[in-house]
């Protein structure tokens, strides 16, 4: 199965006049990270099962969760923007 991180650099192959890779592709590449890592913590909880957790371990997966959450927003809004994007452009041609 592929990774967040793997869609991100398959899709995002945008490169610089100088062959690094583009600004909107590091982003991409960022939020897969984030997000593989989001997929990998919520997994991690949910195989926990009924594993006591204390008070310090409830922060963490609850900031974790939240970084996730987050991270997955941010990508749907640079889809829609991107959309809206080549939309914009297509419409004008």
């Amino acid at each position: 199965m592929a990774t967040a991180a793997d869609r991100g650099t398959a899709t995002a192959t945008a490169t610089a006049s100088d062959g690094e890779p583009s600004a909107f592709a590091r982003v991409l590449q960022g939020l897969g990270r984030e997000v593989d890592h989001g997929e990998k913590v919520v997994r991690r909880a949910i195989e926990g099962g009924g594993k006591d957790l204390g008070p310090g371990e409830l922060l963490a997966l609850q900031a974790g969760v939240y970084r996730y959450s987050e991270a997955v927003d941010l990508s749907a809004k640079l889809v829609d923007r991107a959309t809206s994007g080549v939309k914009t452009v297509l419409q004008g041609q």
